[in-house]
C-alpha cells in the first residue's frame, strides 16, 4: 500500500467523530502532525475513546507523532 492510499477508518468511531473534534484536531495539528498527548487530551476534552479521535486524525489526515502508549 502507497503512503499516498487513503487511510482506513473503522465504522466503529467514524460514526462517533463529531466535526467539533474533527476540526479541533485540525487546529492543534502543527505541519499535518499532532502529538499524542495532545490527541488524548482531546479526546478527554471531547468525552470520547482515544480510538475515536485517532479516527477523526485519520479522517482530517493529520498523522500522530511521538505516540506514548500505542492508543493511535
Amino acid at each position: 500500500m502507497s503512503s499516498d492510499a487513503p487511510k482506513i477508518i473503522d465504522q466503529r468511531w467514524a460514526e462517533k467523530i463529531t466535526p467539533e473534534l474533527t476540526e479541533a484536531v485540525r487546529s492543534k495539528a502543527v505541519d499535518g502532525r499532532i502529538t499524542c498527548p495532545v490527541l488524548r487530551r482531546l479526546a478527554e476534552d471531547h468525552g470520547v475513546a482515544y480510538k475515536v479521535a485517532g479516527a477523526a486524525a485519520d479522517a482530517a489526515d493529520v498523522k500522530v507523532k511521538n505516540c506514548d502508549l500505542g492508543c493511535f
